[in-house]
């Protein structure tokens, strides 16, 4: 059993800052990639960032420049540093893991979420 916990949300103002973070606990040896998604109210979740275990990243050409996200290996965690924010990125933010399960194999877990509200 693999679980996900996200901390860190909240509200915000607008050009403020918040850092999530991401617990992996459970059955497994190590993790692959690490992220986070969002999903605004009536929109669809899109990937926002990823950081591979030797610590290769990417971001969402909407995030660039303005989030960080880094990782700790020793303690399963993975982190989202959120500057300038916009009223835009208020969405909820899921963390996501990618653990292998077999020989060539993985399996994909997220997180419950963790809700970040810019507003004025």
């Amino acid at each position: 059993q693999v679980q996900l916990v996200e901390s860190g949300g909240g509200l915000v103002q607008p050009g403020g800052s918040l850092r999530l973070s991401c617990v992996v606990s459970g059955s497994l040896f190590s993790i692959n990639t690490m992220g986070w998604g969002r999903q605004a109210p009536g929109k669809q979740r899109e990937l926002v960032a990823t950081i591979t275990r030797d610590g290769r990243t990417t971001s969402a050409d909407s995030v660039k420049a303005r989030f960080t996200i880094s990782r700790d290996n020793a303690k399963n965690t993975v982190y989202l540093q959120m500057n300038s924010l916009k009223p835009e990125d208020t969405a909820v933010y899921y963390c996501y893991a990618r653990i292998p399960d077999r020989p060539g194999g993985y399996m994909d877990y997220w997180g419950k979420g963790t809700l970040v509200t810019v507003s004025s």
